[in-house]
């Protein structure tokens, strides 16, 4: 896979993984929960940034070696992991459902 090809699947997955907390009830997206909280949705949106940033590590590291990142980074794209979270937060909680 290019390299220009693997951005842009780290991208998407993370669109996806951002969103999944908020169109589904499961936990993670595979266990079945009554009921769950915001405090579990903001939990899960943790831990998909934690698996999406180890996935771009791991195209990184088959491209070449992998670049030191300072908390920055983390702190930039954790910021933009939030806002790919916001169509799905709008869609759960600022939209009337019937």
């Amino acid at each position: 896979m290019s390299q220009s090809a693997s951005v842009w699947v780290v991208l998407l997955l993370a669109l996806l993984a951002a969103t999944l907390p908020f169109v589904n009830e499961r936990l993670l997206g595979l266990l079945p929960l009554k009921r769950k909280t915001l405090a579990i949705r903001f939990a899960e949106l943790v831990v998909l940034y934690l698996v999406v940033v180890a996935v771009g590590l791991l195209f990184e590291r088959r491209v070449g070696q992998i670049a030191p990142q300072g908390w920055e980074f983390y702190a930039v794209t954790g910021a933009l992991f939030i806002v790919l979270a916001f169509p799905g937060f709008t869609w759960r909680y600022l939209l009337k459902h019937r």
